[in-house]
C-alpha cells in the first residue's frame, strides 16, 4: 500500500539538489569545523565544547546553546540549500565513493558484464562532459519522436506507459506494494502524481510567494522549450498548456495530510472497478504496456485523482497532452543532458526553490545519479572497505538495550488496557532488525551499461528499477530486501514489514562512535533507534500489527487516549514558525515529533538503566552523562538553512525543522529540565507537557 517507510530525515534534507544539476566540474568549499577535523585525527570522541554557545543558557534555548559555535563555524556552502551534520557526513561518504568509482572508471581489466565494469562505465559516462555537451538533445531524438506520433486516447496511453517506465512522472504513478490487508503479497498500486512543482499545495495556495514561484516556474517552462527549438511564442503557449493540466491534477489530489491516514490510501480494485473508476482509461492494455498483462486487481492510492483524470482524458486535446508529455521527459532528464539544459534546470530547482548559491561539482552529482542506479553494487564495495564488524555489534547492544526500555514501558503504562498491552508487546517482540548491510545484495545482471551517452545509462537504470519493482507482483513478498542503500546516512522503519534498518552510512561520528561514552552514544544512535522504533506505535504505525497488516489492536479508550496525545503534539508544533509567515502544519510532523519524543524517552531511560548498579561515571569536560545525552542529541540536528529551502521543506517535509526537532521534544521531558536545573517559566519547559511513552 502508499506507505512510505519512516525515514529519520527527509531525503531532500539527506541529499541536496540530487541530479538537479550537472555542469562542468567546479570546486565547492566546503569548511570542515574544529570538532570534525578534531575527530579525524580520533581526537575528540564524544562532545567538542567549541560547538556550544554558552551566551545562551541551556534553559532559554538549547539548541542554540548546544550547536551555537557550530553553526557560527559551518556557513552554508554555495551548492547548498542547507549544511548540517548528515550534510557533512553525506558528503565523506561521497567522497569514498568517488574514489570506489574513479577506480572503477579506470580498471582496464574487469570483466565484461560485471558489476566492477557497470560501475565504471557509468560514471565514465557521466563525466565525459565534451560528449555530453557535442550530443545535446540528440539522445533523446527517439523519445520525441514517439510522443509526436500520439494520435489519439490509445496511443496517449501507450506513450504513458513507456514513460513512466523510464522514469518520467507523467499521469499518476505505477508501482508494487504489500497487499495492506495481507503483507506477504505483494499487489501493484496506482497512485497520484504528474506534477512539476513539489506538492499540490505550490498550485492552490494564493500568497504572494506562492504565486511567484508558480510564475517562476512557468517562466522556468518556457526556457526549457526554447531550448528545445520551441519559438517564443510557441514556449510561452506550452508552458500555459503545462500549468492547466498540471493544476487541475494538483486540484484533484489528496493533501499530504490526509495521505497520512493508511486507511484512506488503500482501496484494492478489479479490473471492472478500474474501469467504472476511468471509463477512458483501458486498464488492460495499460497492464500489458507495462509487461503484466495478467494482473487482475490493483490498489488506488486516491480514486478521486483517477475520477478526475479521467474527465481531463476526455476534455484535454490531443495536442496539448504531447506538450505535456514533452514537458515532462525533458524536465526528467535535463540534468543529465547538455550544459545549457543543466544549467536552466538548476535555475529553477537550485536557486528558485532553494536559494542555492553555486552548482555542485560535477563528480557529485554523477555519483548521486549512480548511487541510485547501482546504489546495492556501489554499497557492496562501500561496506568491504569502511564499515568494520565491531561497529555493527556495538549498535545491536545499544538497539537492544532501547527496545528493552520500551517493553518495560509498555508494561507499566497507566493509559494503556491489557488487552492493547499485550498486543504492542507481540508487536514488539516481533520487530526485524536489519544492520548495516543486506544478507542478499541486488543483482544488475539485467541492467545494460555502457560508456555512451550518459542520459541513456540513467534511462535504462530507470527502466531496470521500474521492471524489478513491477516483477514482484503476485509473488510472495521477499523480507530480505533493502530499500535504502548501506552508504546512504539515514535510517527507516517500515510499517508493512514491522522492521527497522539502519544502513551503514548512520553509524559512524558524530552518530554513532564505539570510543565514545555510553551517554553520547545513547543521546545520538540510541535516539536515532528509538525514535525508529517508535514509528511501529506513532499515529501512523500503530495501525499496522505485527506481521504489517492494516488491523486494528487498539481497544477504543486506548485509541481515544493515545489520538488525545498526538493532538498535543501537533498543536504543540503547529505554533513553531518556519519563515516568516510560514508556520509549521502540526498534523504533518506529528508522527516524526512522535517518533522524536518517544525515540528520546526510550533511549534515555535506557541509559539510566545501563548506570544502575554501577559507580556513578564522573563528569566529562563539565557534563553530567546525563547532560552529555542531551548535548549529544542536540548536536546530530546542528544544521544551518536557507529560508527558501525552509519553506520548501514545511510543505512537503514531515520533519520538523532541526532546531524544533531539538527544542520541542526537550521542552516536553522532565528528565530533561532536572538534568539541566530548568524551572518553571523557563522557556524550555513546557507548562502542560506533551507525553506519549
Amino acid at each position: 500500500m502508499n506507505v512510505t517507510p519512516f525515514l529519520l530525515v527527509g531525503v531532500l534534507l539527506v541529499t541536496p539538489l540530487v541530479g538537479l544539476a550537472a555542469a562542468p566540474a567546479g570546486k565547492t568549499e566546503v569548511k570542515t569545523s574544529g570538532r570534525d577535523a578534531a575527530a579525524k585525527k580520533g581526537e575528540v570522541h564524544g562532545i567538542y565544547l567549541k560547538d556550544l554557545d554558552r551566551s545562551v543558557k541551556p534553559c532559554q534555548n538549547f539548541y542554540q546553546f548546544a550547536d551555537g559555535g557550530w553553526m557560527a563555524a559551518n556557513p552554508i556552502p554555495a551548492a547548498y540549500p542547507r549544511w548540517g551534520t548528515f550534510t557533512q557526513l553525506y558528503k565523506e561518504n561521497q567522497e569514498r565513493l568517488h574514489k570506489i568509482l574513479e577506480g572503477a572508471a579506470a580498471d582496464t581489466k574487469a570483466p565484461a558484464g560485471s558489476e566492477l565494469k557497470k560501475l565504471g562505465d557509468f560514471y565514465a559516462s557521466g563525466m565525459d562532459v565534451k560528449a555530453i555537451d557535442a550530443q545535446g538533445l540528440k539522445p533523446l531524438t527517439p523519445e520525441l519522436a514517439r510522443i509526436s506520433a500520439v494520435k489519439d486516447l490509445k496511443g496517449l496511453q501507450a506513450e504513458v506507459a513507456h514513460l513512466q517506465g523510464i522514469g518520467v512522472n507523467v499521469l499518476f504513478r505505477f508501482s508494487s506494494t504489500q497487499d495492506a490487508k495481507n503483507s506477504t503479497q505483494v499487489i501493484g498500486e496506482a497512485d497520484q502524481g504528474g506534477l512539476g512543482l513539489p506538492d499540490r499545495d505550490y498550485y492552490l495556495k494564493d500568497d504572494a510567494k506562492s504565486k511567484k514561484t508558480r510564475a517562476a516556474y512557468a517562466e522556468h517552462v518556457v526556457k526549457m522549450f526554447e531550448l528545445m527549438g520551441d519559438a517564443p511564442a510557441e514556449a510561452q503557449a506550452g508552458a500555459k498548456t503545462v500549468m492547466g493540466i498540471e493544476t487541475s491534477l494538483a486540484k484533484a489530489s489528496m493533501s499530504r495530510v490526509e495521505r497520512r491516514n493508511p486507511k484512506a490510501v488503500y482501496n484494492k480494485m478489479d479490473v471492472k472497478q478500474l474501469e467504472a473508476l476511468t471509463p477512458d482509461f483501458n486498464w488492460p492494455d495499460y497492464f500489458a504496456s507495462v509487461n503484466h498483462a495478467e494482473i487482475r486487481s490493483i490498489n488506488v492510492a486516491s480514486p478521486d485523482f483517477f475520477k478526475a483524470l479521467g474527465t481531463e482524458l476526455k476534455k484535454v486535446p490531443m495536442k496539448d497532452w504531447r506538450t505535456y508529455l514533452r514537458w515532462h521527459l525533458i524536465a526528467s532528464t535535463a540534468p543529465y543532458l547538455s550544459k545549457p539544459f543543466v544549467q536552466e534546470s538548476f535555475h529553477f530547482h537550485g536557486e528558485v526553490m532553494t536559494g542555492t548559491k553555486a552548482i555542485l561539482p560535477r563528480w557529485q552529482r554523477v555519483v548521486s545519479a549512480e548511487d541510485r542506479a547501482l546504489g546495492f553494487a556501489l554499497g557492496k564495495l562501500y561496506v568491504k572497505k569502511y564499515f568494520p564488524p565491531e561497529a555493527k555489534a556495538k549498535a545491536l547492544t545499544i538497539l537492544h538495550n532501547i527496545k528493552a526500555a520500551l517493553h518495560d514501558d509498555l508494561e507499566t503504562l497507566s493509559w494503556m488496557s491489557p488487552a492493547t498491552r499485550k498486543a504492542a508487546l507481540k508487536k514488539l517482540g516481533m520487530i526485524v532488525e536489519k544492520i548495516g548491510y543486506p544478507d542478499k545484495w541486488r543483482d544488475y545482471s539485467a541492467l545494460a551499461v555502457n560508456r555512451g551517452p550518459y542520459v541513456l545509462n540513467v534511462l535504462r537504470a530507470r527502466t531496470f528499477d521500474f521492471n524489478r519493482r513491477l516483477n514482484k507482483i503476485g509473488k510472495p513478498l521477499d523480507r530480505t530486501e533493502w530499500d535504502m542503500t548501506p552508504q546512504t546516512v539515514n535510517a527507516y522503519y517500515d510499517p508493512q514489514m514491522n522492521e527497522i534498518v539502519f544502513p551503514a552510512g548512520i553509524l559512524q561520528p558524530p552518530f554513532f562512535d564505539p570510543k565514545a561514552d555510553d551517554a553520547v552514544n545513547y543521546g545520538a544512535m540510541g535516539m536515532v533507534m528509538g525514535h525508529e522504533i517508535t514509528h511501529g506505535f506513532d499515529d501512523q504505525g500503530s495501525q499496522y500489527d505485527g506481521y504489517g497488516n492494516l488491523n486494528n489492536w487498539w481497544t477504543a479508550e486506548d485509541a481515544k487516549n493515545f489520538k488525545a496525545r498526538g493532538e498535543c503534539i501537533a498543536d504543540q508544533f503547529s505554533q513553531y514558525v518556519v519563515d516568516g509567515d510560514v508556520h509549521l502544519n502540526g498534523k504533518l510532523v506529528e508522527g516524526e515529533s512522535i517518533a522524536d519524543l518517544g525515540g528520546l524517552t526510550l533511549s534515555y531511560n535506557a541509559l539510566e538503566k545501563s548506570l544502575e548498579g554501577k559507580p556513578r561515571p564522573p563528569k566529562i569536560d563539565g557534563f553530567t552523562p546525563e547532560q552529555r545525552f542531551f548535548l549529544a542529541y542536540a548536536r546530530i540536528w546542528a544544521t544551518n538553512v536557507r529560508p527558501q529551502f525552509s519553506r520548501l521543506m514545511a510543505t512537503v517535509d514531515p520533519h520538523p525543522p532541526a532546531r524544533y526537532r531539538v527544542n520541542g521534544p526537550l521542552s516536553n521531558m522532565p528528565a530533561f529540565a532536572k538534568a539541566w536545573g530548568c524551572k518553571p517559566g523557563d522557556p524550555m519547559v513546557r507548562p502542560d507537557h506533551c507525553r506519549i511513552w
